[in-house]
């Protein structure tokens, strides 16, 4: 007979076996069984199949038997999953998980890849709130908010956006300066150094002009910050027909997309790397950017493709820019 703290450890563990394995307590023995087999180095094979109502000798014949069609597309799915979770640098949650797998031909619904990420422990990171400052002590001309939060242009090349961000490393700040084209989120500039000078921005917007070409009259968004509000910046703008926009002063939300991509690069790389040089934090950045960001990370925005993606259909579509 149990005495009173094995009781409680007893209620405990058939409570948390219970959370975990509710799902399954209707379904099939055999499906009861495959979440047994999955949890066997955390609770008792005998506590589980006492919670989940099946027999310990059903379960071990079951182990016997060659696995059925169902476990076997679990486990395929299960293993699918997995790769998908490392491959995004653990970064995707359900939704993004659950549209790769789309992509890659595997039916299936949300909510069962929720439960297995749920069951393996696969959870994405969590955001982190991060301050992004912008120097507008300057008695320079700024221009008008022209953009006035209209995130989605309709094609490429017809509005980008820009700023600037911080990244701390054990030898000093390197600081960040990206260009991103508001139709398809994909960063097509950028630029990185350790002093936040005008030359930073506009080696970024050359980067971006020269693979991207666009036609006159592209709206270029940014802060009020005296890096773009400086007679070198603005020339060269001038100097391409491009149409220049400035937030207004204190407002983050009128350039709220690139603060956003911000947010997703500290979230998702920085805030997990300690850099002990800036040669280390630029090389890591820029292939984040340039192969994760660009070419594989999945958009909500984007109907869950990649920037790459997008603007491919956009270009199949045969819809001229």
């Amino acid at each position: 007979m149990l005495n009173l703290h094995q009781e409680l450890h007893q209620l405990k563990m058939d409570s948390a076996i219970l959370r975990a394995g509710s799902i399954f307590i209707e379904r099939e023995a055999v499906q009861r069984f495959g979440f047994i087999q999955e949890h066997r180095g955390t609770w008792s094979v005998m506590a589980m199949c006492r919670v989940l109502n099946v027999s310990p000798s059903g379960f071990y014949a079951w182990r016997t038997r060659p696995p059925n069609q169902w476990t076997q597309r679990r486990g395929e799915l299960r293993q699918q999953i997995k790769d998908i979770f490392v491959k995004s640098r653990s970064t995707y949650g359900s939704p993004r998980v659950h549209a790769e797998l789309i992509a890659r031909g595997i039916p299936c619904c949300q909510k069962t890849v929720a439960k297995i990420m749920q069951h393996a422990g696969l959870h994405a990171i969590i955001r982190r709130k991060f301050q992004i400052t912008t120097d507008s002590n300057h008695s320079l001309p700024v221009a008008e908010n022209l953009l006035e939060r209209k995130f989605s242009p309709a094609r490429p090349n017809q509005v980008w956006v820009n700023d600037i961000m911080a990244v701390p490393t054990l030898n000093g700040w390197l600081y960040l300066v990206a260009v991103l084209d508001l139709f398809s989120r994909r960063v097509v500039g950028w630029s990185l150094g350790s002093k936040r000078t005008s030359e930073l921005v506009i080696t970024a917007l050359q980067m971006a002009l020269t693979e991207r070409m666009p036609q006159p009259g592209l709206l270029h968004h940014s802060d009020r910050g005296s890096q773009y509000a400086c007679h070198d910046f603005q020339n060269l703008l001038a100097s391409h027909s491009i149409v220049c926009s400035m937030s207004r002063k204190g407002n983050c939300w009128d350039n709220a997309v690139m603060e956003s991509f911000f947010g997703t690069l500290k979230q998702e790389l920085l805030q997990h790397h300690r850099f002990a040089t800036r040669d280390e934090a630029e090389q890591t950045i820029v292939e984040y950017i340039s192969v994760f960001y660009n070419q594989q990370r999945r958009h909500s925005t984007l109907g869950y493709l990649t920037p790459a993606e997008y603007e491919a259909r956009h270009v199949a579509g045969g819809v001229s820019d």
